[in-house]
């Protein structure tokens, strides 16, 4: 069974001299319970690649699977219900909600449909070492504590993807083992396809595979 399944995937911006080829025919096939780490240098693509798997943007050229489902040529509201439902994003900046508590941000991707399969957003909590800090908001939280909280947060619906970017760039050497860690044990217990874009060459050995991108392009590293 495959997770994602990325083919032959370019993506192209603007036209004529002011071409600029972001993806460069990228290939790619996550299996459930796999975790892909993707190095590579600031604008190598490595935004974009998460962008085209998450049905975020959609390529020029190529196709993108989540399990047997093709996101190329699907409509907006479309993608829009498949990413809330299989697809869950870990952000830079952990992206939560200022207002909201903890556990109230684990509760929110529940609100916008019906996820009988849903975690419970209290064990959850706990699985990330967060639920003493059930009642906290952004601002009272630390960068790796927001991050397992983005984490958890991602992991609500029991997505078939996750797609990481760059988890450890605001955190020291300690945390950031601590949140790939994470990341690496809840991909393999509950089977998701995940890809994490990063420049922490020291996080790599939790990881599966891993790749490099370079102007676009995408291959094993040796």
């Amino acid at each position: 069974m495959t997770g994602l399944q990325i083919t032959d995937v370019s993506l192209v911006h603007g036209d004529g001299e002011d071409t600029v080829t972001a993806l460069d025919h990228v290939s790619l096939t996550v299996a459930p319970g796999e975790f892909v780490a993707v190095l590579g240098p600031s604008g190598s693509g490595k935004s974009s690649l998460l962008a085209v798997a998450g049905g975020l943007t959609t390529p020029t050229l190529g196709s993108v699977k989540i399990g047997d489902v093709e996101l190329v040529g699907k409509k907006n509201k479309e993608l829009s219900k498949l990413r809330r439902e299989h697809v869950g994003f870990v952000f830079q900046s952990s992206n939560l909600v200022p207002a909201l508590t903890a556990l109230d941000q684990l509760r929110l991707p529940t609100t916008f449909g019906k996820y009988p399969d849903a975690r419970d957003p209290l064990d959850l909590l706990k699985q990330v070492g967060m639920e003493h800090k059930a009642d906290r908001r952004p601002h009272q939280l630390s960068g790796g504590e927001r991050q397992r909280i983005g984490i958890a947060r991602a992991l609500m619906v029991r997505p078939q993807v996750l797609l990481v970017d760059e988890p450890t760039a605001a955190l020291d050497r300690k945390r950031s083992q601590e949140v790939v860690e994470l990341l690496a044990a809840e991909t393999r217990e509950h089977g998701v396809a995940t890809v994490m874009v990063t420049h922490d060459h020291d996080v790599i050995r939790h990881c599966d595979r891993v790749y490099e991108m370079v102007d676009g392009r995408l291959s094993p590293k040796v």
